[in-house]
């Protein structure tokens, strides 16, 4: 049996349990999203599978 884990859902999962935990982490973890997501776009590591 193989299993395979992508990267994003795992990250959603543990950035939802710690928002869960300490709401106040909303605002920090919205912002470290996107700018992943922004630097990954300018770079073009879209197309790179982790």
């Amino acid at each position: 049996m193989t299993i395979h884990l992508s990267l994003g859902p795992l990250v959603s999962l543990i950035a939802g349990i710690l928002i869960l935990i300490m709401p106040r982490l909303l605002n920090f973890i919205v912002a470290i999203y996107l700018i992943a997501i922004g630097l990954i776009g300018l770079f073009g590591m879209g197309a790179m599978h982790f």
